[in-house]
């Protein structure tokens, strides 16, 4: 059975699409099979980065290791029992599908509350939060105090990952690993960084999850995504000697896919 990733977080700009990819292809390029899909029906960034990269890699005739992307299938609504949902069927005809061929299955998830968003949480092995180095950010997770030193409660989106839990321990199946991404640490600010990273860490014992570090701001993440490439593709493509910022930011890959700690993952990259 695939082990099945979701990146999720209710709120845009938090950095999921390039999350995904990067996950999605250093699995594959270790040797995994990896399913991919996009539940954003509007945006679908993650999924214009893989039709990026098809299209990249056919013009220059390149075979670099690649997830293996699909839409959701459309139902015929007509074909639904009483009783469900058209999100869901679409989705587990989906992962479904996936399934069969794939070690790993990522999904991507919108940034915004839906349907078939919270489906995908109750089906997660393992689910990756990425979150943004601010207190404006924070607030989906929890609410703080005026000083940020407090935490008065639990915001919607831990919220319905409590609620996804409850579901899949209802179900029987293993409870979710939930991993907290934080991104775009900034080099300045000292003070805000260290209440961000006591409240975390503080909220991380209150509700459950595990904090990883993340990707820091960096140029070269919006210079990849029209050609669907990921910091391990570059030196594919011709890029012989990598800038330190190009170093530092394949570190941060390779020490998130540690800490993630996914099953018969070793990282070698």
């Amino acid at each position: 059975m695939a082990h099945i990733i979701v990146v999720g977080n209710e709120k845009g700009g938090s950095g999921k699409s390039t999350t995904s990819m990067h996950i999605a292809t250093a699995l594959v390029r270790l040797g995994f099979k990896v399913g991919a899909l996009d539940l954003d029906m509007r945006q679908k960034s993650f999924g214009r980065y893989a039709e990026n990269r098809a299209r990249f890699l056919a013009k220059e005739k390149l075979d670099l290791p690649s997830p293996n992307y699909i839409e959701l299938p459309e139902i015929d609504p007509a074909s639904i029992k009483e009783g469900e949902n058209i999100y869901d069927v679409r989705l587990s005809s989906a992962v479904q599908q996936l399934e069969a061929d794939s070690d790993f299955i990522l999904i991507d998830c919108p940034g915004s509350h839906t349907r078939l968003s919270q489906m995908a949480h109750s089906l997660a092995d393992t689910l990756v939060t990425p979150l943004n180095d601010s207190f404006v950010d924070f607030d989906l997770l929890a609410r703080t105090d005026a000083e940020g030193e407090n935490i008065l409660g639990p915001s919607v989106y831990s919220e319905m990952v409590w609620h996804a839990r409850q579901l899949r321990a209802q179900a029987g199946l293993t409870p979710i690993d939930w991993i907290v991404v934080r991104n775009r640490i900034g080099a300045q600010n000292m003070i805000n960084k260290k209440k961000m990273s006591a409240a975390v860490d503080k909220l991380a014992k209150r509700i459950g999850f595990r904090v990883a570090p993340g990707f820091s701001e960096r140029v070269v993440f919006r210079e990849l995504f029209p050609k669907g490439l990921t910091l391990l593709d570059l030196k594919d493509i011709g890029v012989t000697q990598l800038s330190i910022s190009n170093i530092a930011a394949r570190q941060e890959l390779r020490d998130l896919i540690k800490t993630l700690n996914l099953p018969g993952v070793k990282v070698n990259f």
